[in-house]
């Protein structure tokens, strides 16, 4: 019977070259595109042999789900961290604004991921990587209705089209950087995004 120590040490090394391989596929995904990104291609920027792939994934769709999970999860993550040290909503939600702006820059291969590749998908894995998406979109939508609950966040203002606001701003102009020919600094942005949408999700004032 094998011991713990031994079976934890497999493990390990599993987990080691599963997150291998993840790293190794955005980047080949984000370099070559979803569609023209083979396999082999991946398989060789893990230093593993082709088969390997499949003892981890069953095919390149899988092997991009779990890329898209692995990588949004980690931002979530942060970002939890992030809001949860934040004494206001208000200032949760700047500092939201401003983290995931500034992550994807010092990100590149990543934002090119999320925002380009993972859109040129079919319709069932977009659908897989729904889940993953929805924990965020959750976060944003906590931070608006405890933003009601202090009096920051208009009360009268839906929830769910608020966080649409939000995410679709941030998400939009993130596209818009990747895309751009120009060179520019994507953080430069969060202040004038900030204002954007603090005027939006603030209560009005009477007779304004």
């Amino acid at each position: 019977m094998p011991s713990t120590k031994n079976s934890d040490t497999v493990d390990n090394r599993r987990r080691e070259k599963y997150l291998a391989i993840v790293e190794a596929a955005l980047e080949a995904f984000a370099e070559h595109g979803y569609h023209d990104c083979q396999v082999s291609r991946i398989a060789r920027r893990a230093g593993v042999a082709d088969g390997t792939i499949y003892l981890y994934f069953a095919n390149k769709e899988a092997l991009l789900v779990s890329v898209f999970r692995e990588k949004l999860g980690l931002v979530t993550v942060a970002a939890r961290a992030l809001v949860d040290s934040r004494e206001t909503a208000w200032e949760a939600l700047e500092a939201l604004v401003r983290y995931h702006l500034d992550y994807l820059e010092r990100h590149p291969v990543l934002a090119n991921f999320f925002q380009i590749q993972t859109r040129q998908v079919s319709a069932g894995i977009r659908q897989e990587i729904a889940q993953p998406l929805k924990e965020y979109y959750r976060l944003i939508e906590s931070l608006v209705d405890r933003g009601k609950g202090e009096g920051s966040v208009a009360v009268d203002l839906d929830t769910r089209a608020a966080r649409e606001m939000i995410f679709g701003t941030l998400d939009e102009a993130v596209s818009c950087w990747v895309l751009s020919p120009r060179v520019y600094c994507l953080t430069d942005r969060a202040p004038l995004l900030w204002r954007l949408l603090s005027r939006a999700l603030a209560p009005r004032v009477q007779g304004a």
